[in-house]
């Protein structure tokens, strides 16, 4: 396993992350604990949580025998040293009935930040991401909630999830001006079927040295292979509109990807993986795992380098490299 900065900051990450937003609910306790360790095995220190993940269900699970993920990684921490690992947890969404549940209002991150440390069993986190912005909540008050929780250690690091780039450029201007801490990393969707990053983000955190911690590397599954000739009635792509999406709209690419990657002598979902690590501004990809074995396969991907060759031809097949307007 490689490991690289957080943008231009001080901190390292495994090249590969596991996420846990199915820890608790599709993928039960038991296995979720046991992928954790194979991915502790295979050298991942990132761990990413959101205070919702474990209680989002596209099965209709009865919600009563969900478990939040965060719960399950503080299992899974007490048996490590808190040290070794880079922890992450999410704020934003609305967590109870309440009017002043969710959002980036100072109330909400100060409730949300302590109850999911309750969770992990620990007494900080490395990163705290903003899960979405918040229009309903002045920006200033989201930067100095965040600002104080760094100066009394609680967090580490703060960061944004799937905010545009506009937004985070003005949060980053904003914190400088009122001398706080700005963004340090933002978590974006990048996968080769799905490229907008490449339009503004990776300049961005070229320009400011912000970190990149990007998730959904394979498309919820569909840059593994595994749909290309029959897809079960239970999987992911048979209920979810996005994979149905993505296949109707690139199942022949990811076809034409297939023999590339048997070139290189590697799995289509290493492959995949590995592509977005191209990118010097990817600080590292989160990937999700269902059982063991997968996290092993997928961390295969850290170190896999690309020719020119190699991405010249991917881009042959896929011609959907994103082109700004303004080019």
């Amino acid at each position: 396993m490689k490991y690289r900065n957080v943008g231009k900051h001080g901190v390292k990450v495994s090249e590969i992350s596991i996420g846990t937003m199915y820890h608790g609910s599709k993928v039960k306790k038991e296995n979720a604990l046991k992928c954790l360790e194979e991915a502790h095995n295979q050298g991942i220190n990132h761990i990413d949580n959101a205070d919702l993940y474990g209680l989002i269900d596209d099965t209709k699970m009865d919600s009563e025998k969900r478990v939040r993920a965060e719960v399950i990684v503080g299992e899974f921490l007490k048996d490590y040293s808190r040290e070794d690992f880079v922890i992450s947890s999410k704020v934003y969404t609305k967590m109870r009935e309440s009017v002043n549940s969710g959002g980036l209002s100072r109330k909400h991150i100060r409730e949300g930040i302590q109850d999911s440390l309750k969770q992990l069993q620990t007494d900080y986190l490395d990163i705290y991401y903003c899960h979405r912005p918040d229009k309903s909540t002045p920006l200033e008050e989201t930067i100095s909630v965040m600002t104080n929780l760094i100066d009394e250690g609680i967090i580490h690091y703060w960061g944004t999830s799937r905010w545009p780039a506009t937004l985070i450029e003005r949060a980053i201007g904003l914190a400088k001006n009122l001398g706080m801490y700005p963004p340090y990393v933002e978590q974006p969707k990048y996968h080769l079927l799905e490229r907008y990053i490449e339009i503004d983000i990776l300049e961005l955190a070229t320009f400011h040295g912000l970190g990149l911690i990007a998730y959904q590397p394979l498309a919820g599954g569909v840059l593994t292979g595994k749909y290309l000739e029959k897809v079960p009635k239970t999987s992911r792509a048979a209920v979810s509109n996005y994979q149905a999406g993505m296949l109707e709209q690139f199942g022949d690419k990811v076809s034409e990807l297939v023999p590339l990657a048997e070139s290189l002598e590697i799995p289509l979902n290493q492959f995949a993986i590995a592509w977005t690590l191209q990118k010097p501004e990817i600080s590292s990809i989160i990937i999700g795992a269902s059982k063991p074995e997968h996290v092993k396969s997928n961390a295969g991907a850290s170190g896999i380098e690309f020719s020119q060759e190699t991405l010249e031809k991917i881009e042959e097949v896929l011609q959907n490299k994103p082109r700004s307007s303004y080019r």
